[in-house]
């Protein structure tokens, strides 16, 4: 039985008993993630996690945060919030493992007008679904019940990630010079980014989503809610493997081209990417004939096929695409470094 306190706050909007629920449903997942490293149980007011950093001379902590943005409409549309959470645990774990550093640990944040807990276990569901790609542990979090910050039907998820990388083994591009190769891994379609303009050109179609679109091979709804893919694993692998060889790592996120690739190049040095040599998905295509979007916008707020990109030395490109192979990547040398002011030069 409720006490009065719990009886006041439910009429202000704040269901205590829906949290209790929430947080039973989500243990099972939340434990399908664990790690060495983890301590203690879920639900303290700290989350505990003792690295293993005793093969490292100097450990430096890499962190990230981020969130979906408003691929998370597409969810509320279709009610289907199983996949979300990979999306954000993606945006973090993939900048993380652009320094080498391997994330250990992810906790999310979501905040809600009212809490369902069926719904709550879906998100969380997805959250430690990612977490699992990326060999991470989900050891908390906060569900938040937020009434009237936004509709009873809308959620917001952010998350937080850290992870570990020796001092020396840091990938900061630093190494990168003329000649060496660069190498992009095919994205799983639009990932998490662009979102606000993707729904402006498809909002005649928001209506419809199940409807099956024979150039994608899937429903509209099917192809936009598609969770980011994510590459930890696969980077980590082939980093073990060549080292220094691995000399710079981008993740072709918010900004496309023109503003991811440059974070990973150092001064005196510029990328030249040949467009046609990119997978671009037909997802793209469609996009830029419906929203008759220029060229140059398309790269420069899409990842347009690819996800991630590489620079690596010329004479090992050939054995890393082949590792990145037997990881399960498919990998493309799609440019190479140049001399040449700091950026990207697209060539069609």
């Amino acid at each position: 039985m409720q006490n009065s306190k719990s009886d006041s706050y439910a009429k202000a909007g704040v269901d205590i008993t829906a949290g209790y629920e929430s947080v039973e449903l989500i243990k099972p997942h939340i434990k399908s993630t664990h790690r060495q490293g983890v301590l203690g149980g879920f639900g303290g007011f700290g989350a505990l996690f003792e690295p293993s950093l005793s093969g490292m001379k100097r450990p430096i902590a890499v962190s990230g945060t981020d969130g979906v943005g408003t691929k998370l409409k597409l969810a509320f549309i279709m009610d289907k919030h199983d996949t979300i959470g990979i999306d954000c645990v993606a945006m973090c774990a993939n900048d993380i493992v652009c320094s080498g550093a391997e994330p250990l640990f992810f906790l999310d944040y979501i905040s809600m007008a009212k809490n369902k807990p069926q719904r709550t276990e879906r998100i969380v569901a997805g959250v430690a679904e990612g977490c699992r790609q990326a060999g991470c542990a989900l050891i908390g979090g906060e569900t938040a019940e937020h009434p009237d910050m936004m509709p009873e039907d809308e959620y917001d998820i952010a998350g937080f990630s850290v992870g570990f990388v020796d001092y020396d083994d840091i990938i900061d591009g630093k190494s990168i010079k003329a000649g060496d190769i660069i190498i992009g891994l095919e994205s799983a379609g639009l990932h998490s980014n662009g979102f606000s303009l993707v729904r402006k050109v498809f909002a005649e179609d928001l209506g419809r989503l199940d409807t099956y679109v024979p150039e994608l091979g899937r429903t509209l709804g099917e192809e936009l809610l598609t969770p980011t893919k994510i590459y930890v694993k696969s980077l980590l692998s082939v980093i073990k493997e060549f080292g220094k060889d691995i000399k710079g790592i981008s993740n072709i996120s918010g900004g496309g081209y023109n503003e991811n690739v440059p974070r990973m190049l150092p001064d005196g040095i510029g990328a030249r990417i040949e467009v046609p040599k990119i997978p671009t998905k037909p997802i793209f295509s469609m996009l830029a004939k419906k929203g008759a979007i220029p060229k140059d916008d398309m790269y420069n707020t899409f990842n347009m096929g690819v996800g991630l990109v590489m620079a690596v030395s010329e004479d090992k490109a050939d054995a890393v695409m082949a590792a990145l192979r037997k990881c399960g990547e498919t990998p493309h040398p799609i440019g190479s470094c140049i001399d040449s002011d700091k950026g990207v030069d697209l060539l069609w």
